[in-house]
């Protein structure tokens, strides 16, 4: 399929308006960049131009262009002296051009002659994941993580006073199992003794630091001087619990964040020798460029 280098133009301006959005002045001003621009010049012809944004500031417009090549080669002269024809009769444009390998020492002269910034902009490659100096910088991690699993209550068996009962709670027949069918962050424990109120829920995450969290079966019994089981329009004195339970093996599970794939791209600005590695939601790094 023949390169019409139309999505590295759309690739330069993401890129652009990315480092736009970054700034607060753009912010400011909306700038908007626009692909395939036509400036009429002074000879009435329509001139386009691949990349084209401007903003206001104290009463002059500025205007920026920029030519965009998607070339597997470095930019010759030839190409620069092609968009300094272009802008001849086009003045009051501040001219940018943009590649991706580079440019040749003619193009160079000519772009400084003329005040053309140069840009390569490109993908990231593993130049951009070391800093100035050669430091590898964090392209990536890798965690492995063991997630504590609460006990779970198989079996809760409470004792509760029938006398206290019989005198406040005529309603329930206590010559009958008295039955809890509830979720366990449903059913309560009232310790007024401790001055602790907690749900079954919460008794399985204090019984899983009670055992320091190694797995197993296990039981205990706890006894009250004063407490209370309360359960929805049921409250009844509870003079002690016997309570089964399990505690889980531990779960590993594996995180990896790549980094590198929040980049989504890099510009290098030649002529100020400093780049910039365009993340995800706007985020803008910049180094300096290693020659």
């Amino acid at each position: 399929m023949k390169n019409t280098g139309k999505d590295y133009e759309e690739f330069v301006r993401n890129l652009q308006q990315a480092i736009l959005d970054s700034e607060e002045f753009a912010k400011q001003k909306n700038i908007v960049v626009d692909k395939n621009k036509f400036i009429t010049d002074k000879n009435g012809i329509d001139r386009e131009f691949d990349l084209y944004w401007e903003y206001e500031l104290g009463g002059v417009t500025y205007k920026t262009v920029i030519e965009c090549r998607d070339y597997e080669t470095t930019i010759s002269i030839d190409q620069i002296d092609a968009l300094v024809g272009k802008l001849q009769d086009l003045p009051g444009l501040k001219p940018v051009f943009a590649t991706k390998k580079g440019y040749q020492s003619g193009a160079l002269t000519k772009a400084k002659q003329h005040d053309i910034d140069l840009l390569i902009v490109r993908e990231q490659n593993d130049s951009d994941w070391s800093d100035e100096y050669g430091n590898p910088l964090l392209k990536g991690v890798h965690i492995t993580g063991h997630f504590i699993i609460p006990a779970r209550i198989t079996n809760f068996q409470p004792v509760f006073d029938g006398k206290w009962i019989k005198e406040n709670r005529p309603d329930i027949d206590i010559t009958k199992p008295l039955t809890l069918r509830g979720l366990n962050n449903e059913i309560f424990i009232d310790d007024k003794s401790s001055n602790e109120k907690y749900s079954l829920y919460d008794l399985a995450e204090k019984l899983t630091s009670l055992e320091d969290n190694k797995p197993g079966n296990y039981e205990r019994i706890k006894e009250f001087s004063e407490a209370y089981v309360l359960y929805r329009d049921i409250k009844a004195k509870l003079l002690s619990y016997k309570v089964f339970y399990c505690i889980p093996e531990p779960i590993e599970s594996v995180i990896d964040v790549d980094c590198s794939q929040e980049l989504k791209g890099v510009v290098e600005y030649i002529n100020k020798g400093i780049k910039k590695k365009i993340f995800d939601g706007g985020v803008i790094h910049q180094d300096k460029l290693v020659e």
